[in-house]
């Protein structure tokens, strides 16, 4: 029988703005978007709330129709939320571009979402005027947009204040209020995620997807905590995942505002940078991925500085060991706890309760009114102990994939249960371990990679006949690794290098094939043509022992 969660919970069945913003309350003046570098640059849920209205009304003026995409793309900043919000609370959907994106997957985004319009950050600017030109997107729905007001134009490029209405005219602006139904129907976000072939896909999120999301994790967050007579004590985060992602989205933007936590913003990380914000403004909790944590057990700089205020780290987005989890407990003096989740469940479904000292890397219970059934090979369901793939059903999992209705049909079962790719173990008390990935994605730093995506781009490349790529799996990363063919004519005309630095141009950096490049005579196929990736694996782990071996010596 699928496993119910033990805890139950009641969710509002709203927008995300009556969410956050009850006619029963007046919206806080605590600061709680605050420019890390510039703290006099904040912002709280009252301004915040001034803001939204304004972007609401000034997209509607704009004559954006409800579920219209509007694109953003951008770093972090204050005024982040406030698209987001703006955003999803006039009724459109936002979606979010990787700013390390090139014109080639700038160009797939905008096409994908037949976005409406773009804000865009001025200096992501000229990628993004390359990409529009080659759809011919039009110029005068793209609007400059940062925390600083711009003086002049860009490229004939407008500020987004420019189609605000006034402070005095948006306080009468109701925002799109929506029923239970809607709720659950009515997209919010849609936030892009690699899948097993072919190019990303857009993960569709409802208002209801977020507010579970937000009700299921705040509450995973308070469990097992300390009684506190008077109130639980005042945190602090550090806002340094993206914001374009489902990670930042939740916590970054929505729990803070629903916790009233204040958020300090870093614009992209640095891990100087992060270590030097944690001990200027005492950062008491933060969300993030394996390879910080990689950092801090790791790197010199760790000790150079004071972080005795940091209490709780939350480690998801990739798989964490328990070694290295148990090294920044102890290293650090603090809880780390582990989380599992997917774009396509907006973004967490298991959680290790917050107030635990957990040392045996699990990812915790299922969260609160969510289902999880194990699932072999054979579509059985499994016993404690054995291996399975996680299928899940919640509030918090996605309404399916945008525009792609065999995606959709292809990722749920019979029973309207997602089915994740990932391989999990449980005991009989209801925890969860990650033992596996039954997807061949490559997780770079927190972020999925599919192979097919970049093999599709090398087969572009004059010189390549074939290719195939997989993840170079070292002690605490993952990299991306191609297998190539050459052409017979091209055998002695391309290196390794070149083709590396053909990749580098077109891709993200995490995409970037950083676990190199190796020439073969044939990709390893079955009979029927498709990639045998168990071989290469195999290739691969051998791979890494030579590499680990490159490293030690060049330490010595």
């Amino acid at each position: 029988m699928p496993s119910q969660s033990p805890f139950q919970i009641n969710i509002p069945a709203t927008d995300l703005l009556t969410y956050l913003f009850p006619s029963s309350q007046p919206a806080s003046d605590v600061t709680i978007w605050i420019d890390a570098d510039d703290p006099s640059n904040a912002l709280s849920p009252r301004d915040l709330l001034l803001w939204v209205k304004r972007l609401g009304a000034g997209l509607q003026g704009l004559g954006l129709k409800k579920q219209d995409v509007v694109l953003l793309y951008s770093h972090n900043h204050i005024f982040v939320p406030v698209a987001y919000l703006g955003i999803s609370g006039c009724g459109c959907i936002f979606s979010g571009c990787n700013p390390a994106y090139g014109v080639d997957e700038t160009v797939y985004q905008i096409q994908n979402t037949e976005a409406k319009a773009i804000l865009v950050e001025p200096s992501l600017l000229p990628t993004l005027l390359k990409a529009a030109s080659k759809v011919k997107f039009p110029k005068d729905r793209i609007y400059l947009f940062s925390d600083k007001e711009a003086d002049t134009w860009d490229h004939g490029v407008r500020d987004w204040r420019s189609f605000l209405p006034s402070a005095s005219e948006a306080h009468a602006w109701n925002w799109v209020s929506l029923d239970a139904r809607q709720s659950r129907t009515t997209i919010a976000a849609l936030n892009y995620s690699s899948g097993t072939t072919g190019l990303p896909k857009g993960v569709m999120i409802s208002h209801q997807n977020v507010i579970a999301n937000v009700e299921q994790s705040i509450y995973m967050r308070n469990l097992e905590q300390p009684y506190q007579p008077d109130s639980r004590p005042q945190e602090r985060w550090l806002g340094f995942l993206p914001l374009y992602h489902a990670y930042g989205q939740l916590w970054s933007i929505v729990a803070a505002a629903r916790t009233l936590s204040p958020c300090y913003f870093m614009r992209s990380f640095n891990y100087v940078k992060f270590l030097e914000n944690i001990q200027k403004h005492r950062v008491t909790h933060i969300q993030t991925a394996p390879p910080v944590l990689v950092m801090l057990a790791k790197r010199p700089e760790t000790k150079e500085y004071d972080l005795s205020s940091l209490k709780n780290i939350l480690c998801g987005a990739a798989p964490l060991s328990k070694e290295l989890q148990n090294e920044v407990s102890t290293k650090c003096d603090l809880k780390v706890v582990q989380t599992w989740g997917m774009t396509e469940v907006t973004c967490s479904c298991l959680h290790v309760p917050g107030g635990r000292d957990d040392r045996s890397g699990s990812v915790g219970y299922i969260d609160p009114n969510a289902t999880i059934k194990l699932i072999d090979d054979e579509g059985k369901e499994v016993n404690p102990g054995e291996r399975g793939e996680i299928h899940v059903k919640g509030p918090n999992v996605c309404l399916g994939y945008w525009r792609n209705a065999q995606a959709t049909r292809e990722s749920f079962d019979e029973d309207g249960f997602l089915k994740t790719g990932d391989i999990a173990i449980t005991d009989r008390n209801g925890l969860y371990w990650i033992v596996d990935r039954k997807k061949e994605l490559i997780k770079v730093k927190g972020f999925q990679v599919a192979p097919a995506e970049l093999e599709a781009l090398l087969l572009e490349h004059e010189h390549v006949a074939d290719a195939a790529v997989c993840a170079l799996q070292l002690e605490y990363e993952e990299l991306p690794r191609a297998y190539i063919v050459l052409k017979s004519e091209h055998r002695e005309a391309s290196t390794e290098w070149d083709i590396e630095r053909w990749m580098s141009d077109r891709v993200a950096k995490h995409k970037q094939l950083s676990g190199g490049v190796v020439f073969i005579q044939e990709v390893p196929k079955s009979p029927s043509g498709k990639i045998q990736r168990k071989v290469l694996r195999e290739w691969a782990k051998e791979d890494a022992q030579g590499w680990n071996k490159k490293k030690e010596g060049a330490k010595l």
